[in-house]
């Protein structure tokens, strides 16, 4: 049934569903995000008192969090329900968000960042399958891209704000509480709007509730008739599944699954390496490093935001055009190019006035291949090549190894920086890319225009080609 279908009163139910259950994703995007431009003022704080190594620790608290609920999260929803964990988050996006705020040290500041990374975690599991469950079919793809659109859209919030907030406060002492505190608003909005908002048709039937089921499917699709026929497709996929042999741990150690898992985990890692978060962190620290005023940074860091957005739109465009590998390789050198040209100039241009508008277009630059190539094909990739039957787990393996590298980026980032300045700070980072360049081009293969079946199947047939030649 397409959309033009639907009557307009389901069709503005739906989107408001959509609307309000990405504010998770704007959350998600703003926690990141607004550290950015808050974590300067957090150490010129006599209350705080961050030494390099500590602002790695506020920073890195979130990303271990984040780890934690990602795997977590998704188990949680399976037994409440994706819209009673939603609330659940919205709590806690609340009340870490206001601990973040009135922390009187960084020994409380820490332990509120790991909180807030818990809901961090818990969205980015749970918002997509919430959406994934109440889209009609037809509209699912763009609703379940909303939410990674909105993810970038908050962190552009939070530069928005932490400029505009930099700029109005700059001469009080506690400015980076008022920039920390504006992430409780769209916590209240997220739950007071999902008090409104229908638990997920499918999760629904998969408990046994099958009137409450039908009831909500009537008005997300706008007539009895869909909404059975819909409802008759997730009772028969409920029973598929449930005759499905799942995987347990113990099939990790087949050669053949070893092998995606290797693959997933290596593209995950690979996208870390790019030193993005670096930039989304430190943002406003490394346009400070490089010559610009502190006021300055905060409002040139938009640039970097808003680049963000464009990008994603670009990356979602692009994925139907391009191969998967040909993207992420793309993304790579063009990183990785950027990443030079600040690292040459930090250490040959040292100094000169030029040189902060030279990082700024550079991290302009290396915004735009990065969430326009490496950002949209990690999630597809890592998403295309597991099993059915392991596609769960294997993702939540690649998604908590993701977060733990980013908390270990996170944390040795500004002791870097501050040991060894902005130059061999990026080298680092040029390095690594060479790796995940190599990786990508021997190791991952082109996925684009396949069925999930035949990915399988290649992977299996693979690894039935290598024991023959064993024999």
């Amino acid at each position: 049934m397409g959309t033009e279908s639907i009557n307009p009163a389901a069709r503005k139910f739906v989107f408001t569903v959509m609307i309000t259950s990405t504010l998770g994703g704007l959350l998600f995007g703003y926690d990141t995000g607004v550290v950015n431009g808050a974590l300067p003022y957090m150490a010129q704080s006599d209350q705080l008192n961050l030494t390099p190594q500590l602002e790695g620790f506020v920073v890195s608290a979130l990303l271990v969090g984040a780890a934690i609920g990602s795997v977590t999260g998704g188990r949680i929803a399976d037994a409440l329900g994706r819209r009673k964990m939603i609330l659940a988050l919205a709590l806690i996006f609340f009340a870490a968000a206001l601990g973040c705020t009135l922390a009187p040290s960084v020994y409380v500041m820490i332990p509120c960042r790991f909180v807030l990374g818990l809901a961090v975690g818990g969205a980015s599991v749970t918002v997509p399958v919430y959406l994934a469950e109440v889209a009609p079919a037809d509209r699912r793809g763009r609703m379940v891209t909303q939410n990674e659109l909105m993810i970038v859209s908050g962190q552009f919030l939070a530069y928005l704000c932490n400029a505009v907030l930099g700029v109005m406060f700059d001469g009080t002492g506690h400015v980076w509480r008022y920039m920390l505190f504006m992430a409780t608003l769209p916590a209240i909005f997220l739950f007071f709007g999902m008090l409104r908002m229908p638990e997920s048709p499918r999760w629904m039937a998969l408990k046994g509730h099958v009137g409450d089921a039908l009831a909500t499917l009537k008005k997300l699709r706008g007539d009895e008739k869909s909404a059975v026929a819909e409802l008759s497709e997730i009772q028969d996929s409920i029973a598929s599944e449930a005759a499905i042999k799942q995987f347990g741990w113990s099939d990790l150690m087949r050669p053949w699954v070893r092998r995606i898992l290797f693959i997933g985990i290596g593209v995950a890692v690979a996208t870390r390496f790019t030193g993005v978060n670096t930039i989304m962190f430190y943002g406003t620290q490394i346009l400070t490093e490089a010559g610009f005023g502190q006021q300055i940074a905060l409002i040139a860091n938009v640039a970097n935001g808003l680049t963000s957005v464009l990008a994603t739109f670009a990356g979602i465009w692009l994925l139907g055009k391009i191969g998967r590998t040909t993207m992420f390789k793309t993304g790579i050198l063009g990183t990785m190019g950027s990443l030079l040209v600040i690292a040459l100039s930090a250490m040959y241009m040292a100094g000169s006035p030029a040189l902060p508008f030279i990082v700024l277009s550079m991290t302009v630059v290396f915004l735009a291949f990065m969430q326009g190539c490496i950002g949209p094909v990690l999630w597809l990739i890592i998403a295309e090549i597991f099993p059915l039957q392991l596609r769960g787990v294997g993702m939540g393996i690649c998604i908590f190894c993701l977060w733990i590298v980013d908390a270990m980026v996170g944390t040795a980032f500004p002791v870097v920086l501050a040991e060894f300045g902005l130059s061999a700070a990026f080298f680092v980072f040029v390095v690594a890319l060479m790796i995940a360049f190599l990786f990508v081009h021997t190791c991952v293969p082109e996925t684009k225009g396949k069925s999930l079946e035949e990915i399988e199947a290649y992977f299996r047939g693979n690894e039935k080609k290598r024991l023959t030649l064993r024999l």
